[in-house]
């Protein structure tokens, strides 16, 4: 049920204030100092918060950014609506102006929750929202396509990541290895305001820093060329958040694509979403007991697991055994930390609690951690993930992320994603149309008549 603004009270209005203040007509910026512009899957999981007291604005959002989709179908993850120079790295470090037929864009993409959340949006009121949702399908079909035409074009079922940037999950130590190959010479000297304005220690390292723009320098040289990119990128990295949240966004919109009678569009994304699934197993190390990073030019694991690890329930039905498995681990890592999802293993030597994606929660992946709980039967350890990330900000306000150990925020204040999960979480706990038992129809199937029931931003995302 859609409530008003004025029917909001305490922190769900103050989250909804957030939003309302990062708000630029039609985008909303992560948060206000440095980030100027939109942000992909950032803006896609703000619509959730904005539909709870304005669907309107929420349909804005995500139609918005899919208005920014390049000729080949990817979907940038930043888009520079306006000329800001605060912000680095900025259009002219991404040279990608005369590529599309768009606003200035970064030259990568990031996690594709957008069908997810439209399909969330259109089951809160599927007559009403109908005819939004069928306009933005194709773009979401040509998206996802051009995930395994761009990013696996061998076939092997798993999308590759070219940039840490890309994953959303920038600074994980899962990188580390990769892009200690990736040569550095040739960046140059740079400014980086995030550590102007940010504790250095919450920040990626300076060497972390020159092998980000590194790759930002050979997409540029190769004019962000697909082909080129996956022949010759020096990082081509496999890992379970991406590929997870694009086999959840894959089923998403084959629901969306047959209740709307698209059925071109289910047919293609009933074929891609075989690939991925087939695909996934590549990533499941036994040696680690659970879905890992998969360096694909070395055919390399990770050693370590990380949250997005756990976005293995949330794309689909995982197998009772290693779902057990996996749930063990979760409540293992939970033992060991005041509150829960920490990004990495909170018992490896590589885990920091405070560093960027090195250790902190962030109340996205819990929302989808818990979400697949949820469909798999652990709906007491989805409750725990719930309730932490409710204290984290009740505690810490809405900061872009929290340590894990100490509950104090990190990163960006007022943060819009961190504003859009507490308030859509209060309003809809298990999520629009979420089973509320273990088995999870693989698509789900929406039926007309049944709505579902301290100071800091930072730079690169």
């Amino acid at each position: 049920m859609t409530m008003s603004i004025d029917q909001l009270s305490g922190t769900n209005k103050r989250a909804a204030e957030i939003l309302l203040a990062n708000d630029r007509g039609g985008y909303t910026v992560p948060s206000a100092k440095l980030y100027p512009f939109q942000w992909n899957w950032d803006s896609a999981l703000v619509a959730l918060g904005f539909s709870v007291f304005d669907p309107d604005r929420a349909w804005q959002e995500v139609e918005s950014l899919l208005s920014a989709q390049w000729d080949n179908g990817m979907v940038p993850h930043i888009i520079f609506w306006k000329e800001e120079k605060s912000y680095f790295p900025g259009p002219e470090q991404w040279g990608t102006k005369n590529i599309a037929d768009t606003p200035p864009t970064s030259g990568i993409t990031q996690p594709p929750v957008a069908a997810t959340v439209i399909e969330h949006l259109l089951a809160e009121d599927i007559n009403a929202h109908r005819d939004r949702a069928a306009k933005l399908l194709p773009k979401l079909d040509r998206w996802h396509q051009w995930f395994l035409d761009a990013r696996d074009p061998e076939g092997r079922g798993v999308v590759a990541n070219m940039h840490p940037w890309e994953s959303g999950r920038d600074n994980l130590p899962d990188w580390d290895r990769p892009l200690s190959f990736i040569d550095t010479t040739g960046v140059g000297t740079y400014h980086r305001r995030d550590t102007d304005i940010v504790n250095k220690d919450e920040r990626p390292k300076k060497d972390d820093y020159d092998h980000y723009m590194s790759l930002v320098k050979f997409g540029r040289d190769c004019n962000w060329d697909p082909q080129v990119i996956a022949r010759d990128c020096p990082f081509w990295v496999a890992e379970p958040g991406m590929n997870a949240i694009l086999r959840r966004a894959e089923r998403d919109l084959i629901t969306m694509a047959r209740l709307l009678g698209h059925d071109d569009i289910a047919t293609r994304a009933t074929a891609r979403l075989a690939r991925l699934d087939a695909g996934f197993e590549a990533l499941w190390s036994e040696a680690v007991g659970g879905y890992v990073t998969l360096d694909l030019r070395r055919n390399e694991h990770a050693t370590a697991l990380t949250s997005g690890s756990w976005l293995a329930l949330f794309a689909g039905k995982v197998e009772k055994i290693r779902a057990n498995k996996m749930a063990a681990t979760l409540s293992r890592w939970l033992s060991s930390v005041k509150h829960g999802v920490p990004s990495f293993d909170p018992n490896h030597e590589l885990f920091d609690s405070i560093r960027y994606w090195r250790g902190p929660v962030w109340a996205m992946i819990n929302w989808m951690i818990s979400t697949g709980l949820i469909e798999h039967g652990e709906t007491e350890l989805a409750e725990r993930i719930r309730a932490d990330t409710q204290a984290l900000i009740d505690q810490s306000d809405y900061r872009e992320y929290f340590c894990p150990v100490t509950g104090r925020g990190g990163g960006g204040t007022d943060f819009s994603w961190t504003a859009s999960m507490s308030l859509y979480w209060s309003a809809r706990p298990r999520g629009a149309g979420t089973p509320t038992d273990a088995t999870i129809p693989m698509p789900n199937t929406l039926k007309p008549d049944t709505p579902k029931p301290d100071t800091t931003d930072q730079e690169a995302k």
